[in-house]
């Protein structure tokens, strides 16, 4: 879920608790509060937890899931917004690999032990695109031993991987972390998606993902193909600027993306419409 700014630059809670309902409405069954889509990096302590409340209150009489992103390159630092999260009614924590400083596998095990003891469902965020480190498959599986580590988010793009992370700890759920990829992945096992098109063309996304639970894969080819020009247009310039820039646009003001980022041209908003 993208994080909602008023025209100060402030998290605008009340576009954040519509958002949170239009997208609950739309087919999403848990959403993804303050990860990279929600512009993490930029976001303080004190703005992410109130994030969190307004979400959780949001949502909370559709029986949609939240999973809080608490993960960081320090561990205490993850584990105490984890317990916050928690707190909360968070129902689970988005945690990334450390990004930049680059544990060893050993390292990462006990970072994402940490965090996992705290009591909170964890999914781990594999993304080494982003963060220079894979979390090797022999690593998954000695974290998926974990009670409380219960799936990952799999954007390494690599279906050989994910064929391995599925084969190797067949109880650890898998979700795509590459839209265009949903399909493919879902074919090996993965069970879902956590996903930025769906902030616009969530129904589709629901029922290619039904389709191919059902085992009606013509279905999933068809809405899968129909999806694809949206996934890459969607990611034509760093998210969430496209799709950030596409909401205000095809459906409420969010607000413009905080610094680094910069709001996408009228060229890629013209291809995602």
């Amino acid at each position: 879920m993208v994080t909602p700014f008023d025209d100060p630059g402030a998290v605008d809670h009340q576009r954040a608790y519509e958002l949170a309902r239009y997208l609950a409405d739309q087919g999403s069954d848990t959403l993804v509060v303050a990860g990279t889509t929600g512009e993490s990096p930029t976001l303080s302590d004190q703005e992410k937890l109130a994030l969190f409340k307004t979400v959780i209150d949001a949502v909370a009489e559709k029986k949609t899931k939240v999973v809080a992103g608490t993960g960081t390159y320090n561990t205490a630092h993850s584990v105490e917004l984890t317990e916050r999260a928690g707190e909360l009614g968070a129902d689970g924590v988005l945690a990334v690999t450390p990004y930049y400083n680059r544990p060893s596998q050993g390292g990462l095990i006990e970072h994402f032990t940490a965090i996992a003891d705290v009591g909170v469902p964890v999914l781990l965020y594999n993304i080494p695109g982003r963060t220079s480190r894979l979390i090797e498959v022999e690593t998954l599986v000695r974290l998926a031993a974990h009670p409380n580590i219960v799936a990952v988010k799999d954007a390494v793009m690599d279906l050989e991987f994910t064929s391995s992370t599925i084969n190797l700890a067949p109880a650890f759920a898998v979700y795509s972390g590459q839209d265009s990829l949903t399909l493919p992945m879902l074919s090996v096992g993965a069970v879902g998606i956590v996903s930025v098109v769906s902030h616009l063309a969530g129904p589709t996304v629901k029922a290619m993902l039904k389709a191919a639970h059902n085992g009606d894969y013509e279905e999933a080819r068809r809405l899968h193909h129909q999806l694809l020009p949206l996934c890459y247009a969607c990611f034509l310039e760093p998210n969430p600027s496209p799709v950030k820039g596409a909401l205000s646009r095809f459906w409420e003001p969010v607000g413009d993306v905080r610094l680094p980022l910069v709001p996408a041209s009228d060229d890629t908003l013209a291809e995602i419409e």
